[in-house]
Parts: C-alpha cells; sequence; structure tokens
C-alpha cells in the first residue's frame, strides 16, 4: 500500500460509473440527473474517506497523519490568507474558463445549483463542505503531494487530477463542458498543491475549500426553497 498516489484517479472514475449507471438504472438522460450532484458527491465523500482511514492504517498512519495535520500549526492569517486566494483563483479560474469556453466571463452551469427535495438540501448545507474537503484534500494532498517524490510531479500530477473529478461532477458527456469544468479548477489546484508542497499543513487549504463547498450548499437551499429564484438565477 506505498503506492498511494496511485489511487488519485479513483473519485474521476466512481464519479463517471455512478452517474451513468443511475442514468441507466432510471432509463433517464444524464442532464436529467445532474441536480442530484451533490447528494451523490457526498455519499463518494464518506466513501473516500474511508478508504483513506483504510489506506492511512495499511501504512502504520492514522488519517491526520496521512495529510500531515498538526496541531497549533495554524495562525488565524493564514485561514483568511488562503481562503481569500481560492476564492479570487477559483473565481477566476471560472471566468477564464467561461470566455474560452462560452465566450461568457460570468458562465457557470445552472445544473450546480439547481433544486433537490428541501430535506436533502438542508442535510447537505452542513456534510457537503465537510465531507468533500475531507474526501478531496485527504486524497490529492496526503495521497498525492506527500507520496510523490519528484517535486514537480508531487504538484502537477495531483493537480491535474484534482481539476479532472470535477468533470464528472456532474457527470455530462459534453466535451465543451468537460473541458470548461476542467479549465475552471485547474489554476486553484495547482495553487493549491504548491502551496501545500511548500507549507504542508491542510488546515487552511480545508477551511477555506469548506467555505467555498458551503455557498455552492447554499445556493442548492435556496433554490430549492424559493420557487422560481432557480429560473431567475439561471437568466430564464
Amino acid at each position: 500500500m506505498k503506492r498511494l498516489s496511485l489511487w488519485l484517479p479513483i473519485r474521476s472514475i466512481a464519479f463517471l460509473l455512478v452517474f451513468v449507471a443511475c442514468a441507466g438504472i432510471l432509463g433517464k438522460d444524464l442532464s436529467e440527473i445532474g441536480c442530484w450532484w451533490s447528494v451523490i458527491a457526498v455519499i463518494l465523500n464518506f466513501l473516500t474517506i474511508g478508504l483513506l482511514v483504510f489506506f492511512a492504517k495499511r501504512n502504520g498512519q492514522s488519517f491526520w497523519q496521512l495529510i500531515n495535520y498538526q496541531k497549533g500549526k495554524t495562525t488565524w492569517k493564514q485561514i483568511v490568507g488562503v481562503t481569500l486566494l481560492v476564492l479570487v483563483v477559483g473565481m477566476s479560474g471560472m471566468y477564464l474558463a467561461g470566455f474560452l469556453c462560452y465566450n461568457n466571463f460570468l458562465y457557470a452551469p445552472p445544473v450546480m445549483i439547481a433544486p433537490i427535495p428541501k430535506v436533502l438540501a438542508i442535510i447537505n448545507v452542513v456534510l457537503l463542505p465537510v465531507t468533500t474537503t475531507f474526501a478531496e484534500d485527504g486524497l490529492y494532498l496526503g495521497c498525492g503531494v506527500n507520496q510523490i517524490k519528484n517535486k514537480h510531479a508531487a504538484i502537477i500530477v495531483p493537480a491535474f487530477y484534482y481539476a479532472l473529478q470535477h468533470c464528472f461532477i456532474p457527470t455530462l458527456l459534453d466535451g465543451k463542458y468537460i473541458v470548461y469544468r476542467f479549465i475552471s479548477f485547474l489554476p486553484l489546484t495547482l495553487i493549491l498543491c504548491w502551496y501545500y508542497y511548500r507549507k504542508r499543513n491542510p488546515l487552511p487549504i480545508m477551511i477555506g475549500h469548506a467555505l467555498i463547498d458551503l455557498a455552492t450548499a447554499a445556493q442548492i437551499v435556496a433554490t430549492s426553497f424559493v420557487p422560481g429564484l432557480y429560473q431567475t438565477m439561471c437568466g430564464q
């Protein structure tokens, strides 16, 4: 179990297979089940976390040792700085991708904030941000950056797979959409992997990451509870 970096593609593969399987079982088009992406993400997040705990134990570590968490190492200045970095780079990547793929800086896939049953939307406000950061940062930082010896590969390889997984959340077999999602996240994942390689401190990244997902989950709650808001936010 020493080659943990070999597991980096697992989430991309899992999301692709789950969405295709669900669409086939339900007899629906992939676009019709895209609104369930946050629920599917939470389920796969728990499975990923379970695998990470298992991997860590097989290597004689705890999950916290896998991601190199050290209590008392993080300052508020670091948290605020990385959170702002996540916001600026993350939004910039989306603007760039929107312009390159759709000739629209403000483009955003409507499916990302599509309404779901209200109870699930409320549960997701807590579960989506928390489980996503433990699953994604645990995998791509702990099993990626921490396990790859070559300096440049330790940043580029995990960042590539970190961005790639978003191409399938949700899965839509549309080339332009897939490229858009990849370009949207690659600048941010490169920056996060680079920062982690230098500092080996996951907490600021995890907090900034969780806040971004919290904002998305809050939008899903809003569209799920307020009739007509989804159409308004999508410009329809």
